[in-house]
């Protein structure tokens, strides 16, 4: 079963209990500051669910799925450093969401 963490009331992070504290402090501002963007940009955000899993050495790949007012906005990304590869995630989101 997979790790879940709740992150707020409609955030659910996947498989980030791996990961340091140093770098979840980081990686939940950076979340927390485009799930705020969303809600209030967005009608009904429902909720951002965040995947990560470690692939191959030193890769990670993370999957966002947003679901707000009843439509679903994917997007994947697969990169070495975390901060990037959420903020790559998550304005993939962002452009196709807030367009």
């Amino acid at each position: 079963m997979e790790d879940i963490q709740q992150l707020g009331g409609n955030i659910e992070l996947a498989g980030f209990r791996e990961l340091d504290g140093g770098s979840m402090i980081i990686l939940k501002k950076i979340i927390g500051n485009y799930a705020r963007k969303f809600s209030d940009r967005l009608e009904n955000m429902e909720k951002l669910s965040i995947t990560i899993k470690t692939v191959g050495s030193n890769q990670f790949e993370m999957k966002a799925k947003l679901i707000a007012g009843g439509e679903i906005y994917n997007s994947e990304v697969t990169e070495h450093n975390l901060f990037v590869i959420v903020d790559k995630l998550l304005s993939k989101i962002e452009s196709s969401a807030l367009k």
